[in-house]
């Protein structure tokens, strides 16, 4: 990765207005959606509420393995922490960095109703050290909480986010000089751990009247001679390619792998994709993400783990899956643990692919 092109970028409402990504008032992506995918969401959202299958959710306990701030202190650099979802703590250059930290017990904008966690963080928001950096990819509920971000500023130096998102933060009452907005392809560094924003397929919004006003993305993070992608959500597409091509090849890619539906191939991928895109990016340990929290689609919740498993080992790929709370070495993450087998009983049958 190249020293970074530019720093922090002017303010969010000029750099929205003449970002190649705005159009006609909405961010778009490079590849337009298809014209039935409304039509596709309304039914996939009718049986969300009123045809959803039993095994969506756990009936055991996921095992967490808590987190101390001494157990922090104490780890080596390069280490990182799958605390859910797509939340991941990483200790780089000695100072801590956190992606799209979700720590409320519901994705939603109420808390007594949506997609309800199925385990607990296994740490505290006050009990984590001084942040360096939050990175965050766009701001669906499953990946900016607004709750966890207001618990988290005080002990927060940076937000690093996309177009848009930033202006939420600052309404939310993160003071301004902290909050930092990138477009596409933009690179800053942050301490010696360098960032590039980089595209993603899929889109944003928080409510009915506001969808597409924030830009998505993914993340390239790099620090001495480790780079790790964190994928954020998203579509396949070409996009994977031409990151590899820029940035490649990676130490880990934090790939999404989870909520996925037959009708969503346009902004979440199904495992086989999730695969293509680590390999597309030339990274040599795949580790799933945005799975094992929250109930977002019809396929069991362990349909993601037993799919990537059953793919990377059909095509000769390093996969981790750590328990969530247990610490891995970036540059050399254990093998793949089937942890969740023993969650729903002693054997877990793997489904067919699922809507």
């Amino acid at each position: 990765m190249d020293q970074p092109t530019s720093g922090f970028p002017p303010s969010p409402a000029a750099a929205r207005e003449t970002s190649p990504q705005w159009s006609n008032g909405r961010f778009r992506n490079k590849v337009p959606a298809p014209p039935t995918i409304n039509r596709e969401n309304r039914t996939t959202l009718w049986d969300f509420f009123f045809n959803k299958p039993k095994d969506t959710v756990p009936h055991g306990s996921i095992p967490v393995q808590a987190i101390t701030r001494a157990d922090l202190d104490a780890a080596p650099d390069h280490s990182l922490w799958r605390l859910g979802h797509s939340t991941v703590l990483m200790k780089l250059g000695g100072a801590f960095f956190l992606t799209d930290p979700v720590f409320s017990k519901r994705a939603s904008p109420v808390q007594w109703f949506g997609p309800r966690r199925f385990h607990a963080p296994p740490i505290a928001i006050k009990d984590l050290p001084p942040i360096r950096a939050v990175i965050l990819s766009h701001d669906h509920y499953d990946h900016l909480d607004k709750a966890a971000i207001r618990k988290l500023a005080p002990k927060v130096q940076d937000f690093i986010t996309t177009l848009g998102v930033g202006q939420r933060l600052i309404e939310w009452g993160v003071p301004a000089a902290k909050v930092h907005e990138f477009d596409w392809w933009q690179e800053t560094a942050v301490g010696d751990v360098r960032l590039a924003c980089t595209p993603a397929q899929h889109f944003s919004g928080r409510g009915l009247r506001d969808g597409n006003s924030t830009l998505w993305c993914s993340w390239v993070i790099a620090h001495g001679d480790r780079k790790i992608f964190f994928s954020g959500d998203g579509g396949y597409f070409d996009g994977f390619r031409e990151i590899g091509r820029r940035y490649g090849p990676f130490d880990l890619s934090l790939m999404e792998d989870g909520a996925y539906n037959a009708a969503w191939p346009y902004v979440h991928m199904a495992p086989e994709q999730s695969v293509q895109a680590h390999v597309d990016l030339g990274a040599n340990v795949m580790l799933p993400i945005h799975n094992g929290t929250f109930d977002l689609s019809m396929h069991a919740w362990f349909d993601p783990f037993e799919r990537v498993t059953a793919l990377a080992r059909e095509r000769g790929l390093r996969l981790a899956t750590p328990r969530i709370g247990q610490r891995i070495d970036i540059g050399d993450p254990p093998p793949a643990e089937a942890w969740w087998r023993g969650v729903d009983g002693p054997v877990i049958t793997p489904t067919a692919p699922a809507r």
